[in-house]
């Protein structure tokens, strides 16, 4: 390919609308020569859907087409339908790369069969602060060098099922206060003190990693102006030059509010190539993907955008592509068991006490107390419903179910003084307030984020997302039938006798 005629749609991933590729969409993509598409939620209905879907966008969009998906497992999953994944963080509670890597290739084998070649994961961010609110269980843990082992085999096992793996979210996203989805957080850390952890499951899996994708974060030690998404310090000189990283870089989406309302589409879409990504994630209205095309094109005509940078670029998706093609292996009904199985034991094994809880056992009267309903964030898959919640506890003989339409709102003095044995069950991702100090239950069980652990003083069962396997593993062991053979892979040290 000439240097002269790299179309600007070559470097940009954009989303489409509904189920199907109508005409409208599909002369968007031809006639802007886009090669990359994200599908979401909205996108999927079911496998036979899917892959009609995904065969029409390799049709326009050609032998280089690169079709991602964000199925990292837990409750970060597109489609719904296939296997469900333990999360990250309940891989960590298990330790074993053996099975780290059979759940990558599980996971990897469901979205290569509907037709992607390209799955956000593994998350490499070390969460080593309890308040973060967007990665928390995504992450395998606290340790740098537990999560480059994990993730390097979960890994693996995904490229064996010939799907191209993206980390995230370089430089890391683990110690921040602030979901970038909504604002812009800010790292006040230096180099070295990156280096020590959040720098560190990158730099062991840079050679095995075919793209990264960048964190909207400002680390102002290293560069105050711009976050890592739009900065050549961190992109080109810490990324590229020092850490002599030669694989794709793709931004996080740019329609994140912590790169929208401060640059918008265009001049976010400019500086992220300039800075060193090859491919800017334009997310949003077509309006939008197509003032960051024009915004891209004008660059490339002022000069701002060199040929040979974005030749190199361009050189780089076109092998990615090549490495992992789009194709839809077919999955026999017994793989498909055989996944699903070992995605459950996978759940299973992570299921981890603190505290030295005591299952209640089916005849004991319990009172159970969750929120009514907790829906998507956009980010994550809704969690459990109270409804959903409810049936857990579909084998006991005497319950009576507390439904709240927000625990922070929860009074327990309030509470029926009934003598039932009182178990709270934490449903939805974000940390509870202050309330949560006078809250005493008998039982915690923590469906989700694991860092509630911290906010309750009580005996608790962490099963690190909300994965058939996980809550079906709960279910037995609730019952008196199962055990908890996870350790926590964070620490959470604030209940007493937990460990």
């Amino acid at each position: 390919m000439s240097h002269d005629f790299v179309a600007a749609g070559r470097l940009v991933m954009v989303n489409i609308r509904g189920t199907e590729l109508d005409s409208e969409q599909a002369e968007f993509l031809r006639a802007n020569h886009i090669r990359a598409v994200c599908l979401f939620r909205s996108n999927i209905v079911s496998a036979a859907q899917i892959r009609r879907l995904t065969r029409e966008l390799r049709e326009v969009m050609g032998a280089a087409a690169l079709i991602a998906i964000d199925q990292e497992g837990g409750s970060v999953v597109r489609a719904t339908f296939l296997p469900q994944a333990p999360s990250a963080m309940a891989l960590g509670a298990v330790g074993d790369e053996d099975l780290a890597e059979a759940v990558g290739n599980a996971v990897a084998r469901g979205v290569a069969s509907l037709g992607f070649n390209w799955n956000f994961a593994p998350v490499l961010d070390v969460n080593c602060n309890p308040a973060n609110p967007v990665i928390a269980e995504r992450s395998f843990g606290q340790d740098p060098g537990a999560v480059a082992r994990l993730a390097g085999a979960w890994m693996r096992g995904a490229s064996a099922a010939g799907v191209a793996c993206c980390v995230k979210h370089f430089p890391g996203h683990g110690d921040t206060h602030v979901d970038s989805h909504r604002d812009l957080p800010v790292v006040d850390k230096s180099v070295a003190q990156l280096r020590e952890i959040e720098l560190a499951p990158f730099m062991a899996l840079r050679a095995a990693a075919p793209a990264f994708m960048t964190a909207h974060i400002v680390y102002p030690q290293i560069d105050p102006v711009y976050p890592a998404t739009l900065s050549s310090v961190i992109l080109g000189d810490l990324l590229r030059r020092d850490m002599a990283y030669e694989g794709v870089v793709i931004t996080d989406s740019l329609v994140m509010k912590a790169i929208h309302d401060r640059f918008g589409h265009e001049q976010a879409a400019v500086l992220a190539l300039r800075a060193g990504a090859d491919m800017v994630m334009a997310l949003g209205t077509v309006q939008e993907q197509q003032a960051a095309l024009q915004a891209i094109e004008a660059a490339k005509a002022r000069g701002e955008l060199s040929a040979a940078m974005l030749a190199r670029a361009c050189q780089r998706l076109d092998d990615l592509a090549q490495r992992y093609p789009v194709r839809w292996p077919q999955i026999d009904a017994e793989q498909t068991r055989a996944d699903d199985a070992l995605l459950r034991r996978a759940c299973a094994r992570g299921l981890t006490g603190l505290g030295r809880p005591v299952a209640p056992g089916v005849n004991a009267p319990v009172r159970v107390i969750t929120q009514r309903e907790v829906p998507s964030d956009g980010v994550s898959e809704a969690g459990l419903s109270g409804a959903q919640v409810q049936q857990l506890f579909a084998a006991f003989d005497d319950v009576a179910m507390t439904l709240v339409d927000v625990l922070d709102d929860l009074d327990w003095s309030r509470l029926p003084g009934d003598g039932r044995n009182r178990i709270l069950v934490s449903n939805r991702h974000e940390r509870y307030g202050p309330s949560s100090g006078r809250w005493r239950p008998d039982l915690h069980l923590i469906l989700w984020n694991p860092y509630h652990a911290l906010d309750v003083a009580a005996p608790a069962v962490i099963t690190w997302g909300y994965a058939d396997g996980a809550i079906d593993a709960l279910r037995s062991w609730l019952a008196g039938n199962g055990d908890l053979p996870g350790t926590s892979p964070v620490q959470l040290n604030a209940v007493p006798g937990s460990n």
